[in-house]
């Protein structure tokens, strides 16, 4: 069970807490014990037959050879997502040198152990590739296990920031929870062309009023350098949520690539990693560290700055890798109580770097712990508990990494404030249920007229079939967009971000326009009200199937329903619609992840293969 909650913290963020710890305690009690007999057994490389030690130091330096031969400093894993498709992921090229080097400097050895596939899906977008998504986030947790496996590493640093990338490395970390871990991030790529000015140019090029050497123009303007795209989406929500939950260093998650405060926090991780092990007074396993308090700080987080709704799969995969059973109830309810602090695009006109300089993380920090949001009595990587991370790095005049005390005001209300004058009340994300199952709906990004919508059913298979009516003019007046098949057991769940400038565009229009999928939309999803990750999926059964064409949906976003108003002696009667998966089921590799369509779960189990 969690540890006794401070009368500080809110009386309702305590409740949820205590009700997650109780619901998990059996599975949390396996999980912890399993690790500390992993810790008992020690670090594993001196106990490895001599053939084994051999191969694992083989192509070390001699005083890497000899340190993990004869030595008593740590040796630490790398594992990476480097590759230089990926602009986020890019930078990391030259991490492993900077890693190596603070190792020795500590006394010990750091060896890349393995790396994981790193898929773009701004790549993937719309297109097959799309449909392996999702499982790449399973894919790099077993990945990460593989690398780990040699068991010859005392702690481990993990490279990666993107969708799925992060949630797969929290998942394979934890499966070897008794290692302390620290994620290195690599931060954002500097402002280019705006997002609102890249939205207008997508929503015009969907109309057909300019061509697409102006979308590629607007486009590469907007995606021009190393680093993350400077949006709100997926990818920095990760290292919003890797910061709050103490796996980052304070501050570190949005500092730009390739600058000398980058490197020095690069270091810094590094040297806190080997600081952290058991072969120190400073012991930190990850599967320890990450408890329930932790992980409901990682959703508070996640609705007061507007975040990524796939976090409502990957926080409820990754907890229950830990023994902790959270339910999207707990999301809803922790919505119910966090005020949206920040306005960051598709939420606002901002981006990322525009909210860093405006407080960033150890302003939102303060704000929240002010508020009794947080939990700070928790273990980090840095050590401190929470109010550690209200700090910011800076350089100090000799060139040596340093912390200053972070901003206490805004430096820009319009896209940070304080938890007495926030942009609304609650967080922007609102689980839904009714007869059609149960959603999520990111209502932060919505005007408050459209956030319930009624309206009839235009039904499509998929997002091409949606776009052919858009073009061929077949989509006037008000109506719900049904896209179904597209959960994870029918083709892996893809992102459906194709739908959204011309439905834009027809809302723009004045019409009435919602959208109800069992597929995902993203941190990226904007002010088309949209019902996501509809389960039960229509491949299982589930009522989404059943809609046709002119019934009458209601999205209601203030009363979290999502139903259909069909006579109920029809809707008894009605057998699901049949649908044509085989295309989705081959080329692109998709054929490869038959197994995992099989195996995968429902949406609000985490859509993961493994055991929940």
């Amino acid at each position: 069970m969690a540890d006794a909650i401070p009368s500080s913290v809110n009386a309702r963020l305590g409740e949820v807490t205590e009700r997650i710890a109780r619901r998990s305690y059996d599975t949390r009690q396996r999980y912890l014990e399993r690790i500390a007999a992993a810790a008992e057994r020690g670090p594993s490389r001196a106990k490895l037959g001599c053939a084994n030690q051999a191969h694992g130091f083989a192509a070390c330096g001699v005083d890497d050879k000899t340190m993990l031969r004869e030595g008593a400093g740590a040796n630490l894993a790398i594992v990476t997502a480097y590759n230089d498709m990926l602009s986020a992921h890019q930078p990391y090229e030259s991490y492993p040198e900077l890693i190596r080097t603070a190792a020795r400097r500590m006394g010990g050895v750091a060896q890349v152990a393995g790396g994981v596939p790193a898929m773009c899906d701004g790549v993937t977008q719309g297109e097959a590739g799309m449909e392996l998504s999702l499982f790449s986030r399973d894919v790099i947790a077993l990945a990460t296990a593989v690398a780990l496996s040699h068991q010859t590493f005392d702690a481990a640093v993990f490279l990666g920031i993107c969708d799925k990338i992060v949630p797969g490395l929290v998942i394979g970390a934890l499966s070897f929870g008794h290692l302390p871990a620290v994620f290195i991030p690599a931060g954002p790529m500097t402002s280019g062309l705006s997002n609102d000015d890249k939205a207008k140019i997508r929503q015009l090029f969907a109309e057909g009023k300019v061509g697409r050497d102006a979308l590629l123009e607007a486009e590469s303007q907007a995606y021009h350098g190393p680093g993350t795209c400077t949006f709100y989406g997926t990818a920095n929500t990760n290292q919003m949520m890797m910061e709050i939950m103490g796996l980052h260093l304070p501050g570190a998650s949005f500092v730009n690539p390739n600058t000398p405060l980058r490197e020095a926090l690069t270091t810094a991780a590094a040297e806190r990693a080997m600081a952290i092990t058991a072969l120190g007074n400073d012991y930190v396993p990850v599967g320890r560290m990450l408890d329930e308090k932790v992980f409901v700080n990682g959703v508070v987080g996640l609705h007061a700055t507007g975040g990524s709704t796939n976090h409502t799969l990957h926080v409820v995969a990754m907890a229950a890798t830990a023994g902790i059973k959270l339910s999207w109830d707990d999301f809803s309810e922790l919505a119910d109580i966090t005020p949206l602090l920040c306005r960051v695009y598709p939420n606002g006109k901002a981006d990322v770097n525009h909210f860093h300089a405006a407080g960033g993380m150890g302003f939102v920090i303060r704000e929240l712990l002010g508020a009794g949001l947080l939990h700070r009595d928790v273990e980090t990587v840095w050590g401190g508990g929470l109010d550690a991370y209200t700090r910011e790095p800076m350089l100090a005049e000799d060139g040596s990494l340093a912390w200053r005390d972070g901003t206490a005001t805004s430096g820009d209300e319009n896209v940070v404030r304080g938890a007495a004058a926030p942009f609304q009340p609650t967080g922007g994300l609102k689980l839904l249920s009714g007869d059609l199952g149960r959603a999520v709906i990111k209502t932060s990004a919505i005007a408050p007229e459209r956030h319930v919508i009624e309206a009839p059913a235009r039904v499509f298979h998929s997002q091409e079939e949606l776009q052919a009516a858009f073009k061929a003019g077949d989509l006037k007046g008000d109506f719900v967009a049904v896209v179904r098949f597209q959960g994870p057991k029918a083709n892996g769940m893809p992102e459906l971000h194709k739908l959204m400038p011309p439905l834009g565009v027809l809302q723009d229009r004045g019409n009435k326009v919602a959208l109800v999928t069992d597929g995902r939309l993203s941190g990226a999803s904007g002010k088309v009200p949209a019902a996501i990750h509809v389960t039960p999926e229509a491949a299982d059964g589930g009522a989404i199937a059943l809609i046709r064409n002119g019934d009458l949906i209601r999205v209601d976003a203030v009363a979290g329903t999502l139903t259909v108003l069909v006579d109920p002696e029809v809707w008894a009667e009605r057998a699901p619609a049949p649908a044509n998966l085989a295309p989705s089921h081959v080329g692109v590799g998709r054929e490869l992840f038959a197994s995992f369509r099989a195996a995968v779960g429902t949406a609000d189990t985490g859509a993961t293969i493994f055991a929940v």
